[in-house]
């Protein structure tokens, strides 16, 4: 899968590219319409991801040339929430809209969905995750231990999330910053150890002897294999 990231915010365009391409995706970005038309006519992409402001040539009129010659999915981003907005979007042909700022497992889901939905998604992962009595909805951002629904803050799902999607895959501390907190991390690692801790008191049986959040001793943490 091939996506296409644009964005006039580099550092937004290259954190998007890191967390993709750690999905499998191969992405490539443009920092202007311009750019990202050359990119669109030079290559195939399966998905682009649009910012509506940008230089050079504006995102309505990039995804509307887009659209005079391709069908590819394009998910709109703006830093604007007005409904109007939104439609004049849809009108140019935008198959999914997300507002600035936006949690990246939620661009993730919505990115799932659409290939799913256009026939190019087949075999990625499921935007509910079940692994024993735990389950999250990634989409739905909600997660039940048995069917009991459990009470997550932003940041306790982000990571829960990550490490259910990579289960038995060991994420270091300084990943689990990058992953969940993006750009604007903490700089105190302890921060992980902290919401682990609290992961653990809400989904475990016994938090002190962790059935599914484990610990790999000196490397970090990893959510147990089915």
């Amino acid at each position: 899968m091939r996506i296409l990231v644009v964005d006039d915010e580099q550092l937004l365009v290259k954190g998007i590219k890191f967390n993709l391409e750690n999905d499998g995706y191969s992405v490539d970005g443009a920092y202007d319409g311009k750019a990202a038309l050359e990119l669109f006519r030079e290559n195939r992409y399966d998905l682009i991801i649009l910012d509506l402001m940008l230089p050079e040539i504006d995102g309505l009129t990039v995804c509307r040339k887009i659209r005079e010659e391709s069908n590819v999915p394009v998910i709109m981003l703006t830093a604007k929430s007005e409904g109007r907005d939104k439609l004049i979007g849809f009108e140019y042909g935008a198959d999914d809209y997300v507002t600035k700022p936006f949690d990246i497992l939620e661009l993730k889901a919505r990115i799932r969905v659409i290939l799913r939905r256009s026939g190019k998604g087949a075999g990625r992962s499921e935007d509910c995750i079940e692994i024993g009595s735990i389950k999250a909805d990634l989409l739905q951002r909600t997660v039940y231990v048995g069917k009991e629904a459990v009470d997550l803050t932003a940041k306790e799902f982000d990571m829960l999330a990550t490490l259910m999607r990579n289960k038995g895959k060991i994420f270091s501390r300084e990943r689990l910053l990058a992953e969940v907190w993006g750009k604007d991390f903490p700089t105190d690692i302890r921060t992980v150890d902290v919401h682990v801790r609290r992961l653990r008191e809400k989904l475990e049986k016994d938090d002190a002897n962790p059935e599914y959040i484990l610990t790999k001793w000196g490397v970090g943490y990893y959510f147990k294999a089915e």
